[in-house]
């Protein structure tokens, strides 16, 4: 185990130590995100940052940890996450269509099916005991739906500076504690990859943080989701859908985002692949938080989710169902308040107020007081006459 630890230490050198000189070639490529209405840089900035991860990582696998890892599985990963990171940067450099890139995430996931033969296989039901074996019509696409989306949702939080860098490591930290303590099924292979790539990401985020000296590009981000999501499946091969939703939370912020980038584009009737300013991170902006500011509450978020995971397995299954709504109640008030879905889309923040102006609105007893050797109110005399108020002279004359 200190040989492990020792070994983390030296990823995060390799990789400081690498950046800049992928930040040099990326200009000699010609990857370099120039200003536009849908940027925040107001300087071209070179991207492919994505690639020392990837090499740094590889490193990691093939040199430092090597008798970590299955020889098979090692190889079949390397070249589904080339493919991966390939299309990235040609991304960067030549700017691929919506349908491009998602073809180079398909074929990456095909080989990981198929070659690395990591997929989902079983499934076991809650509060019955059984187990389902996926045969593989349900279990090629559930793969291949799995990696798509979570390789997407990465994709689409990498907005700000250090924003998707710092949520990804957060998420592998995640993963690599849950790995460790809680999921040890397919022993340390897991954890220590995540924990691997946790470290790689915390030697480049001093280059990435505001002020950016390089963005990961397509490059960076797609491989981050791309390893994620195979990395959450390698160690949910054989699940429960209890655990099943445990990295599904723990990635709930950019799960979150997607799902409601998908809902805010359906709602105004537009191609759901086509990008727009309203994502988590711009209008947490529009509320007047500067770069920094909307990056680090943004963490403060994937740490929620990362410690309501750990919460979750912890928990008995009336407080995991607890956890669970309350969580999506918290998000969807969340969103609600901050505009994601738009300024008129608030149910359940309509639902909460319409039941709180009925509660105050609720018609309270009439209380008179008067003091003794003072007449009774008229409502008091009449309720014991039982008679009606008597009209009102008038003491001025008709004019």
């Amino acid at each position: 185990m200190f040989k492990i630890i020792v070994d983390l230490f030296l990823l995060v050198i390799i990789q400081v130590a690498i950046t800049p000189f992928i930040r040099r070639l990326a200009f000699v490529l010609g990857a370099v995100d120039n200003p536009n209405a849908r940027r925040v840089n107001k300087k071209p900035m070179p991207t492919i940052g994505g690639l020392g991860i990837f090499v740094t990582y590889n490193i990691g696998t093939f040199i430092l940890l090597r008798e970590q890892f299955p020889t098979h599985e090692l190889f079949a990963l390397l070249l589904a996450s080339s493919v991966i990171v390939l299309t990235g940067m040609i991304d960067d450099i030549l700017e691929l269509k919506p349908g491009q890139k998602m073809g180079g995430i398909f074929i990456a996931a095909m080989i990981t099916y198929f070659l690395a033969e990591i997929r989902m296989t079983e499934l076991n039901i809650p509060f019955t005991g059984q187990t389902i074996n996926l045969p593989w019509y349900l279990s090629l696409p559930i793969t291949i739906f799995w990696i798509l989306a979570l390789t997407n949702a990465v994709n689409l939080i990498d907005g700000l500076d250090g924003l998707a860098a710092g949520v990804s490591c957060i998420s592998l930290l995640t993963m690599g504690i849950v790995g460790y303590f809680f999921l040890r099924n397919q022993g340390l292979y897991v954890p220590i990859a995540c924990l691997m790539l946790a470290a790689c990401l915390l030697g480049f985020l001093p280059y990435n943080f505001n002020p950016a000296k390089i963005f990961l590009g397509d490059t960076g981000a797609l491989y981050l989701g791309f390893m994620i999501s195979v990395l959450a499946l390698k160690g949910l091969k054989n699940v429960t859908f209890i655990s099943l939703l445990v990295p599904v939370i723990i990635l709930g912020v950019p799960i979150s985002d997607t799902v409601y980038a998908m809902i805010r584009r359906k709602l105004n009737k537009k191609p759901i692949s086509q990008a727009d300013k309203h994502h988590l991170h711009h209008q947490l902006m529009n509320l007047g938080l500067t770069q920094r500011q909307t990056v680090l509450l943004i963490y403060a978020l994937s740490l929620i989710f990362s410690f309501v995971s750990m919460l979750f397995l912890l928990s008995p299954i009336w407080a995991m169902a607890l956890l669970l709504v309350g969580l999506l109640i918290a998000v969807e008030l969340f969103v609600e308040s901050i505009g994601l879905l738009g300024e008129k889309y608030k149910p359940l923040s309509h639902l909460i107020s319409r039941l709180v102006l009925h509660s105050t609105h609720t018609k309270e007893p009439d209380v008179e007081v008067w003091h003794q050797g003072e007449a009774k109110p008229w409502k008091w005399q009449e309720r014991s006459k039982g008679g009606h108020k008597p009209a009102e002279k008038n003491s001025g004359k008709k004019q």
